[in-house]
């Protein structure tokens, strides 16, 4: 480029190319989890209003088993692990979440105790929607809940279905191990 050449900037061109911002990021990510798989990107606007954004450091307790339930959460960065401690305080690693997952969305529907803590595997950048705020959000946009609350019980139903289907097998391999006396 010659010396005498002068350089445009130009905003429009600057914001055009610039990197999605997390904004963008967790509307891609609301949009491809099945509890709100049916909202529009209108809807999907008005619940950003209701979305607080946490960071977590690897080994921090998201929650702890027997908590209050008060959010659903959105894994945006990191991996969380949810594991459950039984009576004689041995802990058992139920899953593993990363990127793109979602855990806690029973809070949403009843006013249970939590069955499991989460920890943060790695650090971690979550988005929670708090059940209060959930609430408020179905009263004021009611059709908009309905949907919400259609694919909370989607997901509960399937993973119900793969719980039951894993609680076969291991009913199936217990009877086999008592008939050949294992």
């Amino acid at each position: 480029m010659a010396e005498d050449e002068k350089k445009i900037h130009s905003k429009f061109w600057a914001n055009i190319f610039n990197p999605p911002t997390e904004t963008d990021e967790l509307v891609t990510s609301l949009q491809a989890i099945p509890l709100f798989k049916s909202l529009t990107k209108k809807d999907i606007s008005l619940l950003m209003s209701i979305i607080h954004n946490r960071n977590y450091l690897p080994d921090e307790y998201i929650f702890y088993q027997n908590d209050p339930g008060i959010g659903l959460y959105i894994i945006r960065e990191g991996e969380v692990i949810i594991s459950r401690e039984d009576d004689e305080g041995d802990k058992i690693t139920l899953a593993v979440f990363q990127k793109g997952d979602f855990f806690g969305e029973l809070a949403m529907v009843d006013d249970d105790k939590r069955s499991a803590s989460a920890i943060a595997k790695t650090e971690a950048k979550v988005s929670v929607i708090f059940k209060s705020d959930l609430d408020e959000f179905i009263d004021k946009y009611p059709k908009k809940g309905i949907k919400i609350l259609k694919g909370i019980a989607e997901i509960t139903a399937l993973r119900l279905r793969i719980l039951n289907e894993e609680y076969f097998y291991l009913r199936k391999e217990k009877i086999l191990e008592d008939k050949n006396g294992t």
